[in-house]
């Protein structure tokens, strides 16, 4: 597995437990987390644990499934770093009720996922380029 489907995977797992230590912290005192906890919670578990593990899953098994090589490494690359970077922005706009700092990290997460979008449909098209 490439290091960083490793990555992808990693990250998926620190989201599931940054994800329910919000939840947890929130259940046990809603005053402990400031700003919007539920959504931090709710992205962390979904977007976070099971977007990540997704994609890291994803672009180990595609090329596996289908014969071809991945379209894109460098756009898997720079998929990793704006789909967490999107999100850990978007949930520090939350935590600090700052709605220009989360529209920020929302768009950057939207061109994660994006890339990956794209990176998969040229992957499996049935024109052009066969690997």
């Amino acid at each position: 597995m490439l290091a960083r489907n490793r990555w992808f995977v990693a990250a998926a797992l620190d989201y599931a437990l940054a994800g329910g230590l919000v939840g947890l912290a929130w259940l046990a005192n809603p005053e402990l987390v400031p700003g919007n906890a539920l959504r931090l919670h709710a992205h962390f578990m979904l977007v976070g644990f099971v977007g990540m593990m997704t994609f890291g899953v994803g672009l180990h098994m595609l090329p596996r499934f289908t014969g071809r090589a991945l379209f894109s490494e460098r756009a898997a690359d720079v998929q990793f770093y704006a789909a967490n970077l999107g999100l850990l922005t978007m949930g520090a706009g939350w935590l600090a009720t700052s709605p220009a700092l989360a529209v920020a990290g929302g768009a950057l997460l939207w061109a994660g996922f994006a890339l990956f979008a794209l990176n998969v449909i040229l992957t499996v098209r049935p024109w052009g380029r066969r690997g």
